[in-house]
C-alpha cells in the first residue's frame, strides 16, 4: 500500500478502562481492536491507578494487534491519532504519550480528539450516514448532550445535564441494587422481565432542553431504603420490575427533551452516540418515537457506541482533510475547559 496514495492513520483511545486502537485508510475502518479491564468488577467502579497501569500493559500488544489485522506497516502511516480528553487523566496520559512518541519517531502528524466528538463521528463509519444539519443525542457514563451537527467539526451543544449523567444514572442505580459493575447493561436485562410502570420515579424539572438526573437517583435511594426496611428481600423479589421501570424513567425523560429539541429546532434527522446508547429499549423507543413522526433515526452499530478506536479513527480522519492537526506539547484533560 503506498502512504504517498492512502490516508492511513491508526487511532488510539484509552480514556477510560478500555485500551483500543484502530486502522482507518481513506475513511474506511480496517482494523478496531478492544481490549477491557475485568478487574474494576471487584471494585464496583474503575480505579483509575489500575486502569492506568493496565493501559501500560495493553497498548503495545493492541496497537500490534490493530496494525497487524488491518495488514498495514508502521511506515506506511500517515498520521497517529489519540483521546486527548475528556477522561481520566492517568488513562489519557498514557495513550497520548504513546502516540507522541510514535509520531515523533516515525516524523508524521498527530491528531489529538476530543472522545465526546468522537462519539457522534461513529455516525460516519458505516451507512447510513446522517445528512447535515442533523439532531445527536449524546449519551455516556459520564455526559448526556443535546447536540446540533452542522458539519463533522461544527457541533453545538442546544442542551446537557446539569449534574449527573443518563449513564450516571444507571451505574449507581444499579450498585444500590447490589449489581456488578458496569450496572447498565445489568439492568437492562433484568428489565426485559419487568414491569416498567410498577414503580414510579421522578425525575429532575429543569426548562429549557437540559437535563437533571441527580434527584431521580436520591429518589430511587430513598425508595429502596424505605421498601428494605419493611421487608429485607424487597429488592431480590422486585429485581425485574425496579430495573425495568428505572430503565423506563430514564429513556422517557431523554426521549421527552430530546423530541421537544428536534420540534424547537425543525430538524427531522435524528440519532444517538455514547455507551447507554447500546441499550436497547433506548434505540426501540427512539426508532418508535421517529417513525410515528415520520423522521428518520440514525444509530450506529453496538461496537462503535461504547469506548472504541473506531470511533476515533473516524473523528481523526475529518481532521486530518481539515488539515486539523496536533502539536507534539499536546497535554491530554480529564475535563472539557482544563486543556
Amino acid at each position: 500500500m503506498n502512504n504517498q496514495e492512502n490516508t492511513i492513520i491508526l487511532a488510539i483511545e484509552s480514556s477510560c478502562d478500555d485500551t483500543a486502537a484502530s486502522i482507518i485508510v481513506n475513511g474506511n475502518i480496517l482494523a478496531n481492536v478492544v481490549v477491557s479491564q475485568e478487574i474494576h468488577k471487584d471494585y464496583g467502579g474503575v480505579v483509575p491507578e489500575l486502569a492506568s497501569r493496565s493501559h501500560q500493559e495493553n497498548i503495545v500488544p493492541v496497537v500490534a494487534a490493530a496494525l497487524k489485522k488491518a495488514g498495514i506497516k508502521r511506515e506506511e502511516l500517515s498520521a497517529i491519532a489519540v483521546t486527548q480528553g475528556p477522561g481520566l487523566l492517568g488513562s489519557l496520559l498514557v495513550g497520548v504519550s504513546f502516540a507522541k512518541a510514535m509520531a515523533f519517531s516515525l516524523d508524521i502528524p498527530l491528531v489529538g480528539v476530543n472522545h465526546l466528538n468522537a462519539h457522534i463521528a461513529a455516525h460516519y463509519i458505516e451507512e447510513p450516514i446522517p445528512v447535515f444539519p442533523y439532531l445527536c443525542l449524546l449519551v455516556s457514563g459520564g455526559h448526556t448532550r443535546i447536540i446540533k451537527v452542522d458539519s463533522t467539526i461544527e457541533l453545538n451543544v442546544i442542551g446537557e445535564t446539569l449534574d449527573d449523567a443518563a449513564g450516571e444514572a444507571f451505574d449507581k442505580t444499579a450498585k444500590m441494587l447490589g449489581l456488578e459493575y458496569p450496572g447498565g447493561p445489568l439492568i437492562q436485562k433484568f428489565a426485559e422481565g419487568g414491569d416498567p410502570c410498577r414503580f414510579k420515579f421522578s425525575t429532575g424539572k429543569v426548562d429549557g432542553l437540559n437535563y437533571s438526573f441527580s434527584g431521580m437517583k436520591t429518589g430511587v435511594l430513598n425508595f429502596l431504603k424505605k421498601e428494605v426496611q419493611k421487608k429485607p428481600d424487597f429488592i431480590k423479589d422486585n429485581m425485574a420490575d425496579i430495573c425495568a421501570s428505572v430503565q423506563y424513567t430514564i429513556v422517557e425523560y431523554l426521549l421527552e427533551k430530546y423530541i421537544l429539541a428536534a420540534k424547537k429546532h425543525d430538524l427531522t434527522q435524528l440519532s444517538v452516540a455514547g455507551g447507554v446508547s447500546a441499550n436497547t429499549y433506548l434505540r426501540k423507543r427512539l426508532m418508535e418515537e421517529c417513525e410515528k413522526r415520520g423522521w428518520s433515526v440514525f444509530i450506529p452499530k453496538f461496537e462503535y457506541c461504547t469506548d472504541n478506536a473506531g470511533m476515533i479513527a473516524m473523528e481523526a480522519y475529518n481532521h486530518f482533510k481539515a488539515g486539523m492537526f496536533s502539536s507534539l506539547e499536546m497535554k491530554p484533560y480529564a475535563r472539557e475547559g482544563s486543556k
